[in-house]
Order: C-alpha cells, then structure tokens, then sequence
C-alpha cells in the first residue's frame, strides 16, 4: 500500500498512518484554542492502564507570553523552525499511580508508555484537522520543569510542535532536503513471533 506521500506499507493500513509525518516547516498561521483543545481531547482519548490517564497537556498559542515560554525552554536547533508552528504542548506524565480513594501512591510502571499513546492520538487528530505535530526531545528539561511549575512525581516526556505544513523554502538550506517523510524498517525487523529472533 502506497501514501500519497509516497510512504509504502507491506500491509493493507489506514492511509492515516502513513500520512502522518513530522515536518518541521510550518506556516506560522495562528489558531484556535478550540482547534487545539479539539486536538488535545484525542489524546485525552488515549487508552492506560487501569484507565489511570496519567498524561497531562501543557499548552500555548503562538502570539502568546506562554508560547515564547516554552519556546525558549527548546534547544536553539528546535526553537529555529518550530517558533513557526501554531502551538507548543508538553507531553507530561504521573510517575505515580494515586487511588483515587487517597489510598497510598505507589509508582507506574507504564506512565511513558501511556503518554506515548496519547501522543500518537494527538498526531492523528492533528493529521484529521489539516495540521502536522513534531514530536521532539530536544529540550531544556531542567528549564521546561520550573518554566511550566512541574509537580513533584511528574516527568516531562516531549515537546510538540502543532501546526499547517509550510514550505520547506523557509527552512534553513541544511535542513530542506530532509523535509520529507521517512519511511520505517520492513515489519519483519520489529515484529517477532514468540520471542527475539
């Protein structure tokens, strides 16, 4: 199955999935907060265990004090494009499971794992609405953590770049003739029946 972005899949997959992608030349055009919000409720969607949701949003709009706030806690590689993007979001997990009863707080195993799929979530929905979403760790983490007032027993995961593909032309010259979709290992370098081959 080929994309319209030319990216193939060895099996019959939703074209959503190879549609997908993480440019990093955005238009800079601005958003809606309900735009956003909408986005956002996808990955609020996401599956966890023992449906505990430990994911949390934190967000800006550019044109916003927030949004050049967490702009600058990017390394300067990422703040060069992805000031252009409609909003930022930090993917921020609880690294503890708290019973809802009050109950005493003992730690997730898998907070990162369910973060990651409300991410995923999160791109899709983005995709649905016409927008791109780059995920990224090139972060200030230190910085991000006191930038957006961290609570204890929460961890940063990424940051997120929302926004309408641009044209690659706005892109410093190094970076241009990487702005296209990349492809993924054959399936069968991945997946294993039974154990590791």
């Amino acid at each position: 199955m080929t994309s319209s972005n030319n990216r193939t899949a060895s099996k019959s997959i939703n074209p959503i999935f190879l549609d997908r992608w993480s440019p990093r030349a955005f238009t800079g055009e601005t958003m809606s907060q309900d735009t956003l919000l909408t986005i956002l409720e996808a990955g609020h969607w996401a599956p966890s265990a023992f449906n505990y949701q430990p994911w949390r949003f934190i967000y800006a709009l550019k044109g916003t004090a927030n949004f050049d706030a967490l702009l600058s806690t990017l390394i300067e590689f990422n703040q060069g494009w992805a000031k252009n993007a409609s909003a930022l979001a930090f993917i921020v997990s609880d690294t503890l499971s708290r019973p809802a009863d009050g109950g005493e707080a003992k730690p997730s195993r898998s907070h990162s794992f369910d973060a990651g799929a409300a991410w995923g979530y999160i791109a899709l929905q983005a995709l649905h609405l016409g927008y791109h979403a780059h995920g990224m760790t090139g972060v200030d983490f230190d910085k991000a953590a006191s930038t957006i007032n961290l609570p204890e027993g929460f961890h940063i995961e990424a940051a997120v770049a929302i926004g309408k593909m641009g044209d690659k032309s706005i892109l410093p010259e190094g970076l241009q003739a990487k702005e296209v979709p990349n492809s993924r290992k054959p399936l069968d370098e991945v997946a294993f029946e039974g154990r590791f081959a």
